[in-house]
């Protein structure tokens, strides 16, 4: 199934995103987590590129194929270039096409200190040319609410995401974001400058502490009055957050599909107990 063709028949589209364990041990509790999340009907899973861009202990492809053949799921497997050479890319393409894959999201990546930054690829949309040009995976790509870091400005970023609509991308997924108005200003900003592709939202519910520490702070995410109101309220009561920041996440994801989003990406992850809990919430709209 071509994951386009999923957002030209409905409105939501609903996928889940889930990351490959470090160690091969860990696949088992991966498929588990699956299995748990299969029961919300999710129109697809997309899994992240595993091992800091390395071929070696990659199992994005192994992981995408299973959630296809064995659960019926249509998977999206991400591709990033950023620790890749041409041939690493070309690579994980051919393993994609024998493991009867169609979709990939194709990212720059995170650079990372461990891995090492190759110079074949700088951006994603130089990677969708290479993913177009030598397969006919369908491609998707990432967006920023409040644009990339590493823009000077919101309207600068919607137009290098142009070059990767260009590119081959006929979806994009956004970064995860705890403010809907901004998420709205982007979007009526990106169709006023020709962007005509579906957008999906990502939701990343914030259920624990750690959470804070690492996701809140790191993704660079304007944090509203309300989600201040509530970390500040219940950040040291673990029970009370874990209920506060789903009602949060799926307060979010109400107000969105009222206001016809293309699409929900929720980041899981890996914990399938807040994903079932935030799909009971909201699938009387779905």
């Amino acid at each position: 199934m071509r994951i386009p063709e999923l957002f030209k028949a409905k409105k939501p589209v609903i996928s889940f995103e889930i990351f490959p364990p470090k160690r091969e041990t860990g696949l088992e509790k991966i498929y588990e987590t699956v299995g748990k999340l299969s029961v919300c009907n999710p129109d697809f899973i997309s899994v992240t590129y595993g091992a800091a861009g390395s071929l070696v202990n990659n199992y994005t492809c192994e992981i995408a194929s299973r959630i296809k053949h064995d659960y019926g799921i249509e998977p999206l497997a991400h591709l990033t270039c950023v620790n890749s050479s041409m041939s690493d890319v070309d690579e994980m393409i051919r393993r994609f096409a024998e493991a009867d894959i169609e979709n990939v999201l194709a990212l720059r990546g995170d650079i990372v200190p461990e891995a090492a930054i190759k110079s074949e690829f700088s951006h994603a949309n130089e990677l969708a040319i290479e993913v177009q040009r030598n397969s006919g995976l369908q491609i998707l790509g990432a967006c920023y609410p409040e644009g990339h870091t590493e823009s000077r400005n919101l309207i600068e970023d919607i137009h290098n995401l142009k070059y990767k609509i260009g590119a081959g991308a006929k979806v994009l997924i956004t970064q995860l974001f705890f403010d809907n108005q901004k998420f709205y200003e982007f979007l009526a900003a990106a169709r006023n400058l020709g962007v005509d592709v579906p957008v999906s939202a990502g939701i990343m519910p914030i259920v624990s502490h750690k959470q804070i520490e690492k996701t809140v702070a790191l993704s660079g995410a304007s944090i509203p009055p309300a989600f201040a109101e509530m970390i500040e309220k219940y950040g040291d009561d673990p029970d009370a957050l874990y209920e506060h920041g789903i009602q949060y996440a799926v307060d979010q994801i109400r107000d969105l599909i009222e206001h016809g989003v293309d699409g929900i990406h929720l980041y899981t992850m890996n914990n399938p107990e807040v994903s079932l809990e935030i799909y009971e919430r909201v699938k009387d709209l779905l």
